[in-house]
């Protein structure tokens, strides 16, 4: 790479892996990330480091596993001192560096989120679709200087239009960074809201969608008594089965949010091609996490590491830079999006960072089969009892390529998964007496990462006592 690129990084909120037409998914459409997933790398066993929003933000914006840089809930007061986010880093290398929309490193409720050394000098703001916010909420201004009301829009039945919608403003706002005359190379960091929940698209998509065409969740009945063993686990909705959720519902819904999600995305493409710069930007699509949908009598998210909330889409584009059309199944953190962008931005690899970078395979120099033995997840007592339905449930997911692992600390349950024979994770072998080895090779395997990944070792050593 002779010249440094320019970046565009798009990050939804919530969105499942498997929500991209040409990656399998007849039921959704897709036409932009399908042009996206042709002309780059898809990477289909990419897995989050949380299954919810500010831990998962945390480390990929960090390099480090949540408990590793102290970040492990939602709503939390602060983000810790050290390190430096990723894009502070690239800014100092030279980069101009703009966001739009989410960051979610430390709780915006009923605040705006303070400001840290971020290394965004264009920052235009916005947490959630809503007006909750006195100032700083840079989309609610938008929407009120246009003579709207969110509030009341939300409560229509035909919902915020797309000419109102956060998804729009964010395409809006980047169109508009895109179009400016910048000396320097820059990163766009653009974080919206959708598709997470509530599930209310504009009604002229949602009328898209019939919800007796969907495909229905990942469910059977067994995983009822499945989820009561679990029931002292933190989650934030109640086990109910496809019928009481109404999950082809708020399947169509979801896709719904995702079909405007990917007609925005390509305004944004579009743009950056009118401008010239194509050539040189590399385009990253991703999710900060995944959504139950209904799979195995659950709705939304929390403390578990099913395949639909804990997987994410990956997609990179570069071309002439980047292998195209190819789908790679290697498994995947999103740490290594992190070490990935600082290698894209020609920053050193600080040598705490825990990412490993994809350029290896995204350039066809490794085929990438054994970039990971294994991905990690985690949750620690992220749902607070005095704000919801948690109960201090710690949890962590060590998934091999053929086994998943999943231990709740305390609660004396767990789960264990043969995920050739069974990829939806409906046939918990925990208790089977003919997999106890595997399972104790891995509780093994599992508790010498969380030490070896986790612990904070404390300052620098200086001499030898």
């Amino acid at each position: 790479m002779s010249k440094r690129p320019n970046i565009l990084w798009y990050c939804t909120d919530q969105q499942r892996f498997d929500t991209i037409h040409s990656l399998g998914n007849s039921f959704v459409k897709t036409p932009v990330l399908d042009s996206l997933v042709k002309e780059g790398t898809s990477f289909t066993h990419t897995y989050c480091q949380s299954p919810i929003c500010t831990p998962s933000r945390a480390s990929f914006m960090s390099g480090l596993y949540p408990s590793r840089v102290h970040n492990t809930r939602n709503g939390n007061e602060s983000f810790p001192g050290w390190p430096p986010v990723i894009t502070k880093l690239i800014a100092d290398a030279g980069y101009d560096c703009g966001l739009i929309g989410k960051f979610h490193l430390q709780s915006s409720g009923k605040r705006t989120e303070p400001r840290i050394e971020d290394g965004f000098s264009y920052w235009k703001f916005s947490h959630a679709p809503r007006d909750d916010w006195e100032e700083g909420h840079d989309y609610a201004d938008w929407v009120r200087n246009q003579g709207g009301d969110l509030n009341k829009m939300r409560e229509s039945e035909d919902r915020v239009p797309t000419e109102l919608h956060q998804t729009t403003w964010a395409s809006e706002r980047s169109i508009e960074f895109i179009q400016q005359e910048w000396e320097k190379p820059w990163l766009l960091n653009v974080n919206i809201y959708d598709p997470h929940p509530p599930f209310t698209p504009p009604k002229s998509y949602a009328d898209q969608f019939d919800p007796n065409d969907m495909p229905g969740p990942h469910f059977k009945d067994s995983d009822l008594k499945a989820q009561a063993k679990l029931a002292n686990c933190d989650f934030q909705d109640e086990v109910r089965t496809p019928e009481e959720h109404d999950a082809k519902r708020a399947q169509a819904r979801y896709y719904a949010m995702i079909a405007q999600i990917d007609d925005q995305f390509g305004r944004i493409l579009k743009a950056l091609e009118e401008s010239g710069q194509r050539e040189n930007t590399v385009i990253i699509f991703t999710s900060d996490h995944g959504e139950s949908l209904g799979d195995h009598g659950l709705m939304y998210k929390g403390c578990r590491f099913y395949e639909g909330l804990v997987r994410v889409p990956l997609i990179f584009s570069w071309p002439g830079n980047f292998i195209q059309n190819n789908q790679n199944n290697a498994l995947v953190e999103m740490l290594d999006l992190s070490a990935t962008l600082l290698n894209l931005a020609s920053v050193d690899l600080p040598d705490y960072l825990q990412g490993i970078s994809l350029i290896p395979i995204l350039s066809g120099q490794t085929k990438g089969g054994e970039h990971r033995e294994f991905v990690r997840s985690e949750y620690y007592d992220a749902l607070d009892p005095h704000f919801t339905r948690g109960n201090g449930t710690y949890a962590t997911m060590h998934r091999t390529r053929k086994y998943k692992l999943c231990v709740y600390h305390g609660k004396g349950v767990g789960e264990l998964f043969d995920l050739d024979q069974d990829p939806w994770e409906h046939n918990n072998l925990w208790d089977s007496p003919a997999h106890s080895d595997i399972k104790n090779q891995l509780l093994a395997e599992s508790f010498d990462a969380h030490v070896l990944l986790t612990t904070d070792v404390g300052s620098k050593r200086i001499a030898p006592m």
